[in-house]
């Protein structure tokens, strides 16, 4: 039997995953299966669809959307879906990104998308986030997630600042 792939990461343009590749890198690291695609909301819905409900049938648990300007593919996606959404707003060339980030946002009640910071940053955690809840049912992944924490603390700790000259 096939292993189940657990998250999907869905951006709007392949030129998102400069930003996207984020996310799919802490879910390898951390063991999580996942598939990333380019689909976007506006220019191939019925592809998104079906893709969406082909990853539920696979045994998804959740998504992560990245997109740019008008961000609706986050909203796109949990309107498809009662899996937990996570939305990571892409830099944007006029706005730098606040268009991204209030497009994401401001979902209306009762269709949330959870949402990360503008960028990689944003990637990443969402990824973080996703691995915390599918932690709590699985030792392994929480034993990994304790680890990871504690590197992080312990480089923080064992870091030293410079000398003055």
């Amino acid at each position: 039997m096939p292993e189940k792939t657990l998250v999907g990461i869905v951006m709007g343009s392949t030129s998102d995953w400069a930003i996207m590749k984020e996310a799919a890198q802490i879910c390898h690291d951390f063991g999580v299966t996942y598939e990333a695609r380019a689909l976007s909301a506006h220019r191939t819905p019925k592809e998104l669809e079906a893709w969406l409900a082909d990853m539920q049938t696979r045994g998804a648990q959740a998504f992560i959307a990245g997109a740019g300007g008008a961000a609706h593919l986050a909203g796109v996606v949990a309107a498809a879906t009662i899996l937990p959404v996570y939305g990571v707003p892409i830099p944007s060339q006029y706005l730098k990104g606040m268009d991204s980030l209030l497009s994401t946002v401001q979902m209306p009640m009762g269709i949330p998308v959870a949402t990360l910071a503008i960028g990689a940053a944003g990637a990443a955690n969402a990824a973080l986030a996703v691995v915390s809840v599918l932690a709590l049912n699985d030792p392994g992944l929480k034993a990994k997630l304790i680890a990871f924490r504690a590197a992080q603390a312990a480089k923080v700790c064992n870091s030293k600042l410079p000398e003055l000259n």
